[in-house]
């Protein structure tokens, strides 16, 4: 679990990273847009990854385990290929897109499950 919190650290800067440049670096409204969502949504998930390690250590299920991978591997297909189109990339990643977005929900999915089987 430990290479996922430091992978989720490193997602974490990069988030705040592409969120500065979409801000003070992009002119182009689109490219803007498209950075700010994919900084939102990354470190939001960052976060989500982070709570699963401290869930782990508190005795959660397995599913906690399962759900940072998965809400990092969200982060770098749906982040990263938002970010990539802001950069330049042929417009058709955007189909990519979602298959970032059924990985957050997959790890959201195993959160709430390995929340149900945390012991009060």
């Amino acid at each position: 679990m430990r290479i996922w919190l430091v992978f989720a650290a490193v997602l974490g800067f990069l988030s705040v990273a592409l969120g500065a440049f979409g801000a003070h670096g992009m002119t182009d409204p689109k490219a803007q847009a498209w950075l700010r969502t994919a900084a939102e949504y990354g470190l939001a998930h960052v976060l989500a990854a982070l709570l699963c390690g401290v869930l782990l250590r508190q005795g959660a299920g397995a599913a906690a385990g399962v759900a940072a991978p998965l809400f990092l591997l969200g982060v770098v297909v749906f982040c990263g290929s938002l970010a990539a189109m802001a950069f330049g990339a042929p417009r058709w990643l955007g189909a990519v897109t979602p298959i970032g977005g059924l990985l957050f929900l997959a790890g959201w999915a195993m959160l709430g499950w390995s929340l149900l089987r945390l012991e009060p």
